[in-house]
């Protein structure tokens, strides 16, 4: 028996459906790597803003405290060594100084620790990224008390 001749026609719809389908997943796969790589890097950015500011506000924080004795006479204690560089920054601030107590410079450093951005990891492995997005996050906790201790 020979083939029907409107075989390809009747078909058509569903060849046409098939055809559609591959080339759709072949592009929405190209194009999801595209819109993927683009969302991660946009979020990327706005995790280290974020970062960046907390740790911008560490340093003026620090830089409004009065310095400690150790640190107007020169001496190295234990607790310059562990300021991570918040301390060693100039005291030519123009901002007015605030109280400080141990307690808020305590507060202080540690943030400014949570965030520096040498010790940041910027591997895109799932531990790396927890480990920043906690440490982001237990900054932010320090900066509202911070922020509720000077006023």
């Amino acid at each position: 028996m020979p083939e029907d001749p409107l075989e390809d026609v009747f078909n058509l719809e569903d060849r046409f459906y098939q055809q559609g389908y591959t080339q759709g997943l072949q592009d929405g796969t190209a194009a999801g790597r595209a819109e993927g790589r683009s969302f991660g890097m946009q979020k990327g950015f706005e995790k280290f803003v974020e970062s960046g500011r907390l740790a911008s506000r560490a340093v003026v924080w620090a830089n409004r405290m009065p310095p400690t004795n150790q640190e107007q006479t020169g001496e190295a204690g234990p607790s310059s060594e562990a300021a991570d560089g918040v301390a060693s920054l100039e005291r030519g601030c123009t901002l007015p100084p605030i109280a400080s107590n141990a307690r808020l410079d305590k507060n202080v450093r540690l943030l400014y620790a949570l965030v520096e951005p040498d010790t940041l990891s910027t591997e895109n492995t799932d531990e790396a990224v927890q480990d920043f997005d906690d440490r982001v996050k237990r900054a932010q906790g320090k900066a509202k008390v911070v922020e509720r201790m000077v006023g």
